[in-house]
C-alpha cells in the first residue's frame, strides 16, 4: 500500500495539554510518523501532518478522534478561524498523484468507522465528494456549525454518515482528500480588519482575484497586526509569490505595509522554489541544482558497476 499524508485540523490550540495528547495519538501509533504540528492561540486550531500507509493512519486517526472529542466542547470554542466540529477537517493527501484513489477509499474507510464510533455526523469533501455541491469545503463551513445546522433538515445536506444532527459537543466532522496545498499567511500592519477582507475577497477565486486560492480575512493576537489566510490549492496556478504580491499590492493601494508572511504545517519545496525563483528572476532554474537535491540524488545512485 502506499504511503500517504494526512493533516487533520483540530479547534484547540489554546491549551497545550490538549495539543500535546493529540499529538500522542500519533506518536503512539504503530508504523505511523508525526511530521509536524502547530497551534495558533487566536485561531484556536492546531494542525497536524502524519504520513503512513491507510490502514495504520487509520487507527492514529481513530485514537485522534477519541482524544478530542473527550476534551473539546465546540460549545465553549471561541476563535477567529471557521470551524463545524471539534475535529474539523480530515484530509488525506497522497504523496504522487495517482494515489489519490486510494486516499478517497481511506477517507470513506474513516467517515463510517467514524460515524459509528463516535455518533458524529460525517460529510465528505473534495475527491472523497459524493455530490458536487458539497465538494468545497467552505460550502460545508457557510455559517459556521449553526448555518449548517439549519441545512441539515434539507435533503441536499443530509450527511454523509451518521446522524442527521450534531454531536452535542463535537459538531460534526469534514473528511476527505485533496492533493497538496499550501496555507499561506499574509499578516498585514493595520488593525483594520475590514481592509484584510476587502483584500480577502479580491484576490480569492471565488471574488474573481487568482485562481485555485481561497482567503479570508481575519483578527491576530496583535490588535494592530491583521492577517489574509490563504489556502493555495494549486500552487502551481497561483504560486506563494503571486499571492504574496497580489495582497501586497492591495495593501499599498490603501496605504498599508505587510508586515510578514508564514507557512502553516508543511509545504512542497516546489511550491517555494517557484516562489524563489519567480521573485528572483532566476532563468531555468530547476530543482537539480539545488545542492541538498543534488547530494540526495547521489546517495540513492547505484554504485557505478550497478548502473544499467
Amino acid at each position: 500500500m502506499p504511503l500517504i499524508e494526512v493533516v487533520p485540523n483540530i479547534s484547540e490550540g489554546r491549551r497545550p495539554d490538549i495539543v500535546a495528547a493529540l499529538a500522542a495519538t500519533f506518536h503512539d501509533a504503530a508504523d505511523v510518523t508525526l511530521l509536524d504540528y502547530s497551534s495558533d492561540a487566536t485561531h484556536n486550531r492546531s494542525v497536524f501532518t502524519a504520513v503512513g500507509e491507510p490502514a495504520p493512519l487509520i487507527l492514529a486517526l481513530l485514537a485522534m478522534y477519541t482524544a478530542a472529542l473527550t476534551r473539546i466542547d465546540l460549545r465553549q470554542h471561541q476563535g477567529v478561524h471557521p470551524r463545524v466540529g471539534a475535529v474539523d477537517v480530515t484530509p488525506f493527501v497522497p504523496l504522487t498523484p495517482d494515489d489519490l484513489p486510494c486516499c478517497v477509499d481511506a477517507a470513506h474507510a474513516l467517515g463510517h468507522e467514524v460515524a459509528a464510533r463516535f455518533g458524529l455526523p460525517v460529510f465528505f469533501y473534495e475527491a472523497a465528494a459524493r455530490a458536487p455541491h458539497r465538494r468545497p469545503l467552505e460550502a460545508l463551513r457557510r455559517g459556521g456549525l449553526s448555518g449548517l445546522t439549519a441545512r441539515l433538515a434539507d435533503a441536499l445536506w443530509t450527511p454523509d454518515c451518521g446522524p442527521s444532527s450534531p454531536h452535542p459537543t463535537g459538531g460534526v466532522t469534514v473528511i476527505g482528500s485533496r492533493l497538496p496545498l499550501v496555507a499561506f499567511n499574509v499578516q498585514l500592519a493595520t488593525e483594520d480588519l475590514e481592509l484584510a477582507r476587502r483584500i480577502a475577497r479580491a484576490v480569492r477565486t471565488s471574488g474573481g482575484g487568482l485562481p485555485a486560492v481561497k482567503a479570508i480575512g481575519v483578527a491576530t493576537a496583535d490588535p494592530h497586526i491583521v492577517q489574509v489566510s490563504m489556502n493555495l490549492v494549486d500552487y502551481s496556478r497561483t504560486s506563494v509569490w503571486e499571492a504574496f504580491e497580489a495582497v501586497s499590492r492591495e495593501a499599498e493601494r490603501s496605504g498599508v505595509n505587510v508586515h510578514d508572511s508564514e507557512i502553516i504545517g508543511l509545504a512542497p519545496s516546489a511550491a517555494l522554489l517557484d516562489a524563489a525563483t519567480t521573485a528572483l528572476r532566476l532563468r531555468a532554474f530547476k530543482s537539480h541544482r539545488l545542492l541538498e537535491c543534488r547530494l540526495q540524488t547521489a546517495r540513492s545512485a547505484p554504485p557505478p558497476d550497478e548502473a544499467t
